[in-house]
């Protein structure tokens, strides 16, 4: 069966592929299979409710099963920030760059513990018939003082989780895909992808 990843993010889109690639079952294609598909505004005020609008409206639209994932950086020290606006923090068109040298700028002046952060990540299941599942996963660690590191996205170059010496962007793929929230959310969904085809055959699918 078919199953979409209801992102164009090529990071997420290979990242969220390598999990799947154990359930044989599944047939994974992504928003880049579906050009012509327009996904709504994130404007909740919530990663979880993100989450869930992007996986619902993805599988009604192309009447397939979706899978969706919406992820923010916590800083306690900054109120929570950049938190839903981790896309965005630099402007509604801001790259990735101009968000991560904003961060580095608003923590400036903040020294440990005051640099601990964390990364929240939401993942959601649809079906055409509308939401089936949705959990969170979390990462803790702390901010850097400058990027380190070439592989990654986002703000993976400033992110070092606990107990770890490299950021994100240091670290191997599959090491980061082993220890990161978006892992950590999607094996809570182990059971829940083993059981998808008899619910899939259930519904018609």
């Amino acid at each position: 069966m078919q199953i979409v990843i209801a992102s164009r993010n090529v990071h997420k889109i290979r990242e969220l592929r390598s999990m799947l690639k154990s359930y044989a079952h599944f047939d994974v294609l992504s928003l880049l299979d579906f050009p012509h598909y327009q996904p709504l505004p994130e404007n909740h005020g919530s990663l979880e409710a993100n989450a869930a609008q992007k996986a619902v409206h993805a599988a009604q639209s192309l009447n397939q099963w979706a899978i969706a994932d919406d992820t923010g950086l916590i800083v306690p020290a900054l109120q929570g920030a950049p938190g839903i606006f981790s896309a965005r923090y630099a402007g509604a068109h801001a790259t990735e760059s101009d968000n991560r040298k904003k961060l580095l700028s608003e923590m400036k002046h903040l020294q440990d513990p005051d640099r601990q952060a964390y990364f929240e990540c939401w993942l959601a299941i649809a079906s055409p018939e509308g939401l089936k599942k949705q959990v969170r996963g979390i990462c803790e660690g702390t901010i850097l003082s400058e990027e380190k590191g070439g592989k990654g996205f986002g703000y993976d170059s400033l992110f070092v989780k606990y107990e770890y010496g490299k950021s994100f962007a240091e670290l191997e793929e599959a090491i980061k895909n082993r220890i990161s929230h978006r892992r950590k959310a999607f094996d809570k969904l182990h059971l829940y992808l083993e059981n998808i085809r008899p619910l899939a055959r259930k519904a018609g699918q």
